[in-house]
């Protein structure tokens, strides 16, 4: 899964259960029944579950392109470079 995939996978499970929730208590309360809701609530995450945990083809749109081992070779990594603080002495 790229990182596109996983940001719609998050906001496509957000709002699934977010449906599922308000459905399932709306439901609840005009049905007066306390375990319908539990249920319509549980299928709702079993749903979510499934529809964005899996690596699916449309979480894949947009592949990293990565270097090849011959032309990563070429270019080196950057060094990491510890910054001194200049502070000025202190006068007695």
């Amino acid at each position: 899964m790229d990182w596109e995939g996983q940001k719609v996978a998050e906001q496509l499970m957000q709002i699934m259960l977010v449906v599922f929730a308000i459905g399932a208590f709306v439901t609840g309360y005009v049905v007066g029944s306390f375990e319908l809701m539990l249920y319509i609530y549980a299928g709702g995450v079993i749903l979510t579950t499934l529809i964005t945990i899996p690596n699916w083809p449309f979480f894949n749109r947009h592949p990293l392109k990565w270097l090849d081992p011959s032309e990563a070779e070429k270019h080196p990594k950057p060094q990491v470079t510890t910054s001194v603080s200049k502070k000025k002495p202190i006068k007695k």
